[in-house]
């Protein structure tokens, strides 16, 4: 048995060494197979691991192509790239239109993602800010290697600046504060940063210590008063309001920087800036502007600019619309529009913080009534005939909202018109659908579209939400339960009504008879 027991450890060891060998080999072809182009690496899903494995500090751009941010931020890391040739960190890139089994696995959601994976850690990755160019990139690496005191200057080195400085004045250097600020700067790589513990500061500017000032051409443009409980993202919300004017006008360079700013409530002027009473408008929209800093953030939309077409069509505003202010909030895209044919400051003023306290009303938006609306099996609702038709307690309404330009919308026509035609002989049955992204839809929706919602045959105004299988079979199923049930409902509601009306009868009897014997 001993005797056996060499050769057979020896048999084993020759395997281990050459799964081993084998392995390393794969390693090195797997090094040698990551494809690179500008001096960036070229990843998928294969090759993701390996390239993780080999670079202990991965920069990745998630992106898509063929879109305008895709490309501009395409053309900063290239640049970005060049810079970085011998240095520790690789760049590499990922096209999610092709990975997308890599990016949902990553959890990339939204394009350009730019993360930083270090030392092979592929579950938390430090995310870059969206670069608007090189510098951006190479600014936010440095800063993420190195402390505050990279930062510390005199303040005669604070040249006189077309863009903004924000300037850190703390006593000591050590302090948590001076932690926050440096985090902030890692935040906003686009921003100058600078620290300094210049006296003179507190005769030339009239502040005091650990304060955060912000400087264009050396005159001070805001202060921010650091306090024991300042979180970073507060810090960042400030600097970043404040490194935009009051009122930004809407171009294709600053889109990217509206739709990125933290603050959520954008209140848009329609306006055409070649119009006589363009100025006055103006110097209105900017007070009323100063006096939301932080809360809402003013925006210019000229409507004589032929690239805003696409906004103003979102927005559904036409040119003849202007002067014309609407507000929105970015998470729920509801839209408010101010009804005033005047446009002063007091009344920006009004409605504005109508908007804030929850009074303003929503504007709804309803495509006009077609033609033959109501003639084919599946009748065409607008904004203005959904509730009237939905709501009529003696049909039961099946409707579809749709977005035209979702497939998964589009696909479910075909199985709409078929449920149409099964239930066509039956009088009680209405089956409707509705653009849901051409008119405003006043009433709670779950989940995302299309959405199959039915109306039971009632006084109440109930909504029943379909999640079914999407067949005839289930479909129609549904529907009968829906009914059968709203029917035994319809009995009490029509018993409640009947009473109420016998009480209205009565009282109206009794006060008519006080009423004689009083003549």
């Amino acid at each position: 048995m001993e005797k056996l027991g060499l050769p057979l450890l020896g048999a084993i060891l020759f395997c281990l060494c050459v799964f081993v060998a084998a392995d390393t080999q794969s390693d090195l072809q797997g090094d040698k197979a990551l494809p690179e182009k500008d001096g960036i690496l070229q990843l998928e899903k294969r090759n993701f691991k390996r390239a993780l494995k080999k670079h202990k500090q991965l920069l990745v751009n998630f992106y898509t192509p063929l879109t305008a941010e895709g490309h501009r931020v395409a053309a900063a890391f290239k640049a970005a790239a060049a810079e970085l040739q011998g240095s520790e960190v690789k760049l590499a890139v990922v096209d999610v239109t092709k990975e997308k089994e890599l990016a949902k696995k990553l959890n990339v959601s939204g394009q350009p993602t730019i993360r930083l994976y270090l030392s092979g850690d592929i579950t938390n990755p430090a995310l870059c800010p969206v670069p608007q160019s090189s510098a951006s990139i190479l600014i936010w690496l440095q800063r993420r290697a190195g402390s505050a005191a990279d930062l510390i200057v005199d303040l005669s080195q604070l040249e006189a600046s077309e863009e903004l400085t924000v300037v850190g004045f703390f006593k000591e250097l050590n302090h948590e504060y001076v932690q926050v600020f440096y985090a902030a700067a890692i935040e906003l790589p686009e921003i100058r940063f600078a620290v300094t513990q210049d006296e003179e500061v507190i005769s030339k500017y009239s502040v005091t210590q650990d304060v955060v000032l912000l400087l264009k051409k050396s005159q001070l443009i805001e202060t921010y008063k650091m306090r024991p409980e300042t979180p970073k993202e507060e810090l960042v919300v400030f600097i970043s309001v404040y490194q935009m004017d009051p009122v930004t006008e809407y171009s294709g360079q600053t889109a990217s920087q509206i739709l990125g700013s933290p603050v959520l409530n954008h209140a848009l002027l329609f306006v055409n800036k070649s119009s006589e009473d363009f100025r006055e408008i103006f110097s209105a929209f900017h007070s009323a502007a100063e006096a939301f800093r932080l809360k809402i953030l003013f925006v210019l939309v000229n409507v004589d600019e032929h690239r805003n077409g696409r906004l103003m069509e979102y927005f559904r505003v036409r040119h003849f619309d202007a002067p014309h202010i609407r507000l929105v909030n970015l998470t729920d895209q509801v839209t408010y529009q101010l009804l005033s044919e005047a446009l002063d400051v007091g009344i920006i003023k009004q409605f504005c913080q109508s908007y804030l306290e929850g009074k303003a009303k929503p504007k709804l938006m309803s495509e006009p009534i077609p033609e033959g609306w109501d003639e084919k099996p599946v009748k065409e609702l607008v904004g203005m005939t959904l509730e009237k038709v939905a709501f009529n307690p003696n049909k039961t309404v099946f409707v579809l909202f749709y977005l035209p330009y979702s497939e998964k919308s589009r696909a479910v026509f075909p199985l709409w018109e078929e449920l149409a035609e099964a239930v066509r002989d039956r009088e009680d049955v209405v089956i409707a659908r509705i653009d849901a992204s051409a008119n405003d839809i006043n009433m709670s929706m779950q989940g995302s579209y299309p959405s199959l919602c039915l109306f039971p045959a009632l006084y109440a105004e109930r909504v029943v939400v379909y999640t079914g299988k999407r067949n005839i079979k289930d479909l129609v199923k549904f529907m009968d339960k829906e009914m059968k049930k709203a029917k035994k409902d319809r009995v009490k509601e029509d018993e409640d009504r009947r009473k109420y009306i016998e009480a209205l009868k009565a009282e109206e009897a009794k006060n008519q008879n006080q009423t004689k014997d009083e003549l």
